[in-house]
């Protein structure tokens, strides 16, 4: 019963984010930050059915070498029964023998003895050997039999063992295929949200830097130190010189691979890498480039310092976001297949500084 209810359960989990991704992938225009968070949680799902599809195989494994333990152990009684079945003919055999030696071969019966002994003592030296000689006989026939009762008693318990065992088997592989089919498909939804992700940032930079290339041409080239991060007016340069030493943190983790939703040094994306940098000297940062640029200070692209953050798209929505180290160059995670490098901060829209 239980193993239905979590089939049923795996089932309902299923077809719900089904219908969420069927929704998601119809509406081709929602934003990056949406799918982001479709894919969050299909990610923090199938981190659950990772664990589910680990319990399934072990179990798996478990009934599985409990049936052989079964099934070496019915051999071996088996082999057993073979033996005492053996053993109990042989000794029928040899009774039939000897009684038919003693009693018609010989012709020798009660009154032979009687008649054919001495003396008194002769006579009951001969009755007690025959009796004990039939008395050996009788009691090895019934210790074999006994024998051969207690395996066949044994074999009828192994065999239910077995069909319990193989039962279990069975329960077992049907959980193990059920969730292991769950994992695939929430595994395709990922992969399906990613290449989602990836085809909207792609449009939104392209859109971001038509947008530049237009407002450059309108005001003769001099894009990018205007339009703030408010809504409107001149950015002023803040003054101070930032945080230089997060550039020197940042080069630490050059080459880490590009990690979506990644914030450690086994692996960064472009927030991801911010964020961690400067957690490092005390300041906190959200993991989203968006969010970093509303709460750092604008700061105009002419006017970076070391350390400050450049963001790329515009005063609603960055989609992304690296340190700038000077020069007009950064370090960033760009995307998925890249590693933590330097890159230009050409189309860049503004800087921030936290």
């Amino acid at each position: 019963m239980n193993g239905k209810r979590r089939c049923v359960t795996l089932s309902v989990l299923l077809g719900t984010l089904l219908l969420a991704f069927a929704f998601a992938s119809s509406a081709s225009a929602s934003p990056v930050s949406s799918k982001k968070a479709q894919l969050r949680q299909v990610q923090s799902k199938l981190q659950n059915v990772y664990h589910q599809v680990d319990v399934a195989v072990e179990k798996y494994n478990q009934a599985s070498s409990q049936l052989d333990t079964v099934t070496g152990q019915i051999k071996e009684n088996e082999r057993l029964l073979k033996v005492a079945q053996y053993n109990l003919g042989v000794a029928n055999e040899q009774l039939s023998t000897r009684a038919e030696d003693m009693y018609r071969a010989r012709d020798v019966g009660v009154v032979d003895v009687l008649f054919a002994a001495n003396s008194f003592d002769d006579l009951v030296t001969q009755l007690n050997l025959m009796e004990r000689l039939g008395n050996s006989d009788v009691d090895t026939v019934k210790s074999i039999g006994a024998y051969q009762l207690d395996i066949k008693d044994r074999r009828v318990k192994l065999d239910a063992d077995k069909k319990a065992a193989a039962k279990l088997v069975a329960s077992a592989a049907e959980n193990k295929a059920e969730v292991e089919s769950l994992q695939g498909k929430l595994e395709q939804m990922t992969t399906g949200l990613k290449s989602e992700i990836n085809r909207l940032q792609a449009q939104q930079a392209a859109a971001a830097k038509a947008a530049a290339d237009a407002a450059a041409a309108q005001d003769g080239g001099g894009g990018g130190t205007s339009s703030g991060g408010g809504g409107g007016g001149t950015v002023v340069d803040p003054g101070g010189s930032g945080h230089s030493s997060v550039v020197g943190i940042a080069q630490r983790y050059l080459g880490v691979p590009y990690v979506y939703g990644g914030a450690s040094p086994s692996g960064f994306d472009c927030s991801g890498l911010a964020m961690y940098c400067y957690a490092q000297i005390g300041i906190g940062l959200s993991h989203g480039a968006t969010d970093q640029q509303h709460s750092s200070t604008p700061v105009p692209i002419s006017a970076l310092q070391p350390g400050d953050l450049v963001f790329f798209g515009s005063a609603s929505y960055s989609y992304h976001v690296g340190i700038y180290v000077g020069g007009g160059s950064m370090i960033h995670a760009p995307h998925t297949g890249a590693v933590v490098s330097y890159g230009s901060i050409g189309g860049a829209w503004i800087g921030g500084r936290p």
